[in-house]
């Protein structure tokens, strides 16, 4: 399953796995949103409650589409956050792990906070 997340400087697409906040992604797409960013990562309220799956991570390898579940949002890290250790991609809390962005995740550095962000199908 393959998604596409687009902002006014660009765009990136992600192949999700089969996990139960994937299926409630995808039934609501399309998706806009507001971007946040916060470090080196992007992140956006979807509108959507999905619960905490019981293999939740909170230290992700940049690249990994994640869903917070704390804040509904839709959480892409590209590197370091504010709450990282070295290099990693530390998330505010454990996440839901959806998927991979396809190609260079540092693409989202062209995400600016308040970029329209809109997800769709691939």
């Amino acid at each position: 399953m393959k998604i596409r997340i687009s902002w006014p400087a660009g765009h990136v697409t992600a192949t999700l796995d089969d996990t139960p906040t994937t299926t409630a992604l995808l039934a609501a797409l399309p998706l806009q949103g507001t971007a946040n960013t916060w470090g080196e990562e992007v992140y956006f309220d979807t509108g959507l409650t999905p619960a905490l799956e019981s293999d939740a991570r909170q230290v992700v390898d940049p690249g990994t589409v994640a869903f917070w579940t704390e804040g509904n949002a839709l959480a892409l890290p590209y590197g370091p956050t504010p709450i990282s250790r070295g290099d990693e991609s530390r998330l505010a809390s454990p996440c839901n792990v959806l998927g991979r962005i396809d190609g260079d995740p540092r693409a989202l550095a062209t995400v600016r906070n308040g970029d329209a962000i809109h997800v769709q199908k691939a």
